[in-house]
């Protein structure tokens, strides 16, 4: 059984310096991959999931099999947005750093062509690069792939759902004798035809833990809602789990914008992150996720790619994906490093009989979670209610000789009666209020 890194070709100074990063145990993705990639000549499809420790599992081989002495490029990686790409490329640093002979760049939007440029006139041996960003540097013949030995493409399935185009033009860039590995989470038609049209006949596939490939450690749950009630079922759930961190997902930009307001009108710590920010934005908002500044992050599928946060505990479909493979990822953001999380959809009554084919599809449970009763919400808006209060900072316009009026209202009231006084008030507006709600 192969335990460590030296059982599987990893050499003395690499295998030394993971020592000295806490890295000592293998995953299962690494296991295999790694012996495959340092003894074998083949392309691979590599079946992994999100979390698993791929990017160790491509990078120490391909850190071992460079020629750190040359200056040709040898090695590209393609990651489906700038998140990930970085993710990527700051493990790979951290990797590496054990040899400053060896060169890693990142090349993605958000950084200038002319600053890249700079950069790719020195010794390059590994590229990081999102596909729009290589193109642009390809078309403007800035950077040089004639040498490329090794190409990876991580997260495969989600760039040929939103990157096709860009992926297959990349492809035809690069040499024939380029060995291609491919990491996916999951095998839909554009992936297999993808190994088709471009990989050699003789590819060889690995499947890394995929017997459930909606992750172990990960709890599925669904709560069935009406339209009118999903805001106040969300707002109840993120009050029970305040202080953990956890992901949104919505559908579209104007949703998670909209829940985003939703959210910071109840003074949650959130943030929202969607492709039309812009990437200082973006970054800036990750930055705070990663550091644990902000604990709700709401996000669109693409956008949130690449978040690898140890401490994220939940994920919340607050919208049902359109796709398998969209759930895979999903979910896939929680449970990592070997912790446990949780996956909850939330659903209309129409939507429940898919959840069915999720199941069958993905192989995986779905447990049904009741929705909490009209008391619990009522309670859960009170709090929040209250909690909005407490934050709210004192207005600077009011004149001391108003508040002196106001005080001498309240003077005679002790702080248990105020709070009576206001909860009440609080309760008979809010009765009349639904009242007149039910009524329309």
């Amino acid at each position: 059984m192969q335990n460590n890194f030296s059982d599987l070709g990893i050499h003395i100074e690499l295998q030394e310096h993971l020592i000295d990063l806490n890295i000592t145990i293998p995953t299962e993705v690494q296991k295999k991959v790694i012996p495959f990639l340092l003894t074998r000549k083949k392309d691979l499809v590599a079946l992994a999931k999100t979390g698993t420790g791929k990017t160790a599992a491509f990078g120490l081989p391909l850190l071992q099999l460079i020629n750190s002495e040359t200056n040709n490029l040898q090695v590209l990686v393609l990651a489906p947005t700038r998140e990930l790409g970085q993710q990527i490329h700051a493990n790979l640093s951290l990797f590496a750093s054990y040899n400053t002979d060896i060169s890693i760049v990142g090349l993605f939007g958000g950084n200038t062509i002319k600053s890249q440029t700079e950069i790719l006139k020195k010794t390059s041996h590994i590229v990081v690069a999102t596909p729009g960003r290589l193109i642009d540097l390809l078309e403007r013949k800035l950077i040089d792939l004639s040498n490329i030995y090794y190409f990876v493409l991580d997260e495969a399935d989600e760039m040929m759902t939103t990157l096709r185009d860009d992926v297959e033009t990349v492809f035809k860039k690069i040499p024939t004798h380029t060995r291609t590995l491919l990491f996916t989470a999951t095998m839909p038609g554009t992936i297999k035809q993808l190994v088709q049209n471009y990989l050699s006949k003789n590819t060889e596939t690995i499947e890394a833990d995929m017997a459930v490939i909606g992750h172990r450690g990960i709890t599925h749950q669904y709560s069935v809602v009406e339209p009118i009630e999903k805001l106040d079922i969300l707002l109840h759930f993120l009050y029970a789990r305040e202080g953990e961190q956890g992901i949104i997902f919505c559908k579209t930009k104007a949703a998670v914008n909209k829940l985003g307001k939703n959210l910071a009108k109840n003074k949650f710590s959130s943030g929202t992150i969607h492709g039309s920010l812009t990437q200082g934005i973006r970054d800036r908002v990750m930055g705070q996720f990663r550091d644990g500044h902000i604990k709700v992050l709401v996000a669109t599928d693409l956008a949130a790619r690449g978040i690898d946060v140890k401490n994220v505990s939940y994920v919340i479909n607050y919208h049902l994906p359109d796709t398998y493979e969209a759930y895979v990822h999903r979910s896939g953001r929680t449970a990592r490093a070997g912790l446990k999380g949780l996956s909850l959809t939330i659903l209309q009554k129409e939507e429940v009989v898919d959840i069915i084919d999720f199941e069958n599809k993905l192989g995986i449970k779905f447990i049904e979670v009741k929705k909490v009763d009209a008391s619990s919400i009522e309670e859960n808006n009170t709090l929040l209610w209250a909690r909005k209060i407490f934050k709210t900072k004192p207005s600077r316009s009011v004149t001391d000789d108003f508040k002196s009026k106001i005080k001498t209202i309240f003077h005679h009231l002790t702080k248990e009666e105020l709070i009576e006084k206001v909860l009440a008030n609080h309760l008979n507006h809010l009765a009349q209020t639904n009242k007149g709600k039910q009524n329309k």
